[in-house]
């Protein structure tokens, strides 16, 4: 029963179970909807004289609404109320699991404090074990973490390819791999800790604040307040930050700390989850001259914003590649800038103090990274060869309960679903 139960809820964890239910919302209530206002707006402009045929076939039509075939009124709500459970039940069951699961058994623990609540002075700021966190997710754990594609797009002067990682629990992951053309990695690393400047080409940081800053290491702790939809309150980050640098390599490690100073308020609610880091580094340009003229930014990003995971996956979607041009174009402005001997800013002279990286410690830390990665690989597979299939029981189901095998439509959205939950 135990075992039933935990095969379940993984299960029900798994976003391409979710992905599919939305996709088949997503097609089901454009069509009904038109559907409705074809009727409502019919039935407005109706002749006089279908009043009477209403009057004959009145009891044809109460047949009708009792028993309806193939994807009748009630029958359709069935399917939505069926859907809607199946989400709540669904997160009740992930909150469950959650509380009973161990440390080693989630896959947080393969990406490496995703979840970590300590509470240690070093833990506060930036250290050397966000630095190995990030080698490890950029580097190290390619191999052992599933990435799917999400965009592979390019300009004139820029190319940029994305990917995701969602883990059993926690946010998703995203990285990216961006080369600017005619770019060094000294002015893409002043450019992203440029502050004063960022508001010229990102429109949601609607304020910053420098809080601390170590001259000596480079460490600095900002404010930020960023501007999301409508339909979602401002969001508050107090972010650390931290530069490393070996030979012509930048390692740039932004997370979210916490700081008593500021305590939190309702609004706007605060991103205490996050985690953004890069690397730069010059790479040869695709002109093929064989010069180092381009710069490459490896990037990797995960939060906990406080909204429903796929509704920021969706956000997430379909804002990327105009987020990446609004950068792009950014970067380009502000070479001109600088170009034009505009001065630096104080969160751009900060990011010129660096701390030098030991070689030999990166090494060490992406191994170790790597044997980690491996043995929770490990587990993972164990317990995916003892799982049920449950994909095709509840869509099965569901599909039975609805009667989507009794319609044309429904039949194709149930071929799109299985292809769907076959890709994955």
């Amino acid at each position: 029963m135990d075992e039933s139960y935990r095969n379940l809820t993984d299960f029900l964890r798994r976003t391409s179970v979710t992905e599919t239910f939305v996709d088949i919302l997503l097609c089901t209530v454009p069509i009904w909807l038109a559907v409705m206002i074809g009727l409502l707006i019919g039935w407005s402009w109706r002749p006089r004289w279908t009043g009477f045929v209403y009057l004959g076939f009145r009891s044809k039509l109460r047949f009708l609404c009792t028993v309806p075939p193939g994807f009748g009124a009630r029958r359709v709500w069935l399917a939505f109320t069926a859907l809607s459970a199946f989400s709540v039940c669904r997160t009740l069951w992930s909150r469950l699991g959650s509380s009973e699961m161990k440390p080693e058994d989630s896959e947080t623990e393969a990406i490496s404090r995703l979840g970590d609540k300590e509470t240690e002075k070093e833990q506060e700021i930036v250290t050397k074990k966000d630095l190995k966190h990030l080698l490890y997710l950029l580097e190290a754990g390619n191999a052992n973490m599933e990435w799917q594609s999400m965009m592979d797009k390019s300009t004139p002067n820029m190319s940029y390819t994305a990917w995701r990682h969602e883990p059993q629990s926690g946010p998703v992951v995203y990285r990216s791999r961006t080369v600017f053309e005619d770019a060094t990695p000294d002015i893409v690393r002043d450019f992203f800790w440029d502050d004063e400047f960022r508001p010229k080409w990102d429109p949601m940081l609607a304020y910053f604040k420098t809080l601390e800053e170590d001259l000596q290491t480079g460490t600095t702790i900002v404010h930020w307040i960023k501007k999301f939809p409508f339909f979602c309150s401002d969001r508050e980050y107090i972010i650390g930050r931290r530069i490393w640098e070996s030979g012509n390599k930048y390692y740039a490690v932004t997370k979210g700390v916490p700081y008593p100073a500021l305590p939190k308020r309702d609004k706007p609610r605060r991103v205490e989850l996050y985690f953004s880091s890069w690397i730069i580094k010059a790479v040869e340009s695709r002109k093929g001259d064989g010069q180092l003229t381009a710069c490459e930014v490896s990037l990797v990003h995960y939060e906990d914003m406080g909204i429903p995971k796929d509704v920021a996956k969706l956000g997430v979607r379909h804002g990327m590649w105009g987020a990446v041009k609004k950068l792009n174009s950014g970067l380009r402005a502000y070479q001109t800038a600088r170009k034009a001997g505009a001065a630096l800013s104080r969160s751009a002279q900060i990011a010129r103090i660096t701390t030098k990286l030991n070689v030999d410690m990166a090494e060490t830390s992406r191994v170790e990274e790597e044997e980690r990665g491996r043995a929770i690989e490990n587990v993972r597979r164990q317990k995916e060869q003892l799982s049920v299939d449950w994909k095709l029981i509840v869509v099965g189901g569901v599909a039975l309960a609805c009667g989507l095998h009794s319609s044309a439509i429904g039949k194709a959205l149930m071929v799109g679903a299985g292809q769907r939950l076959a890709r994955r």
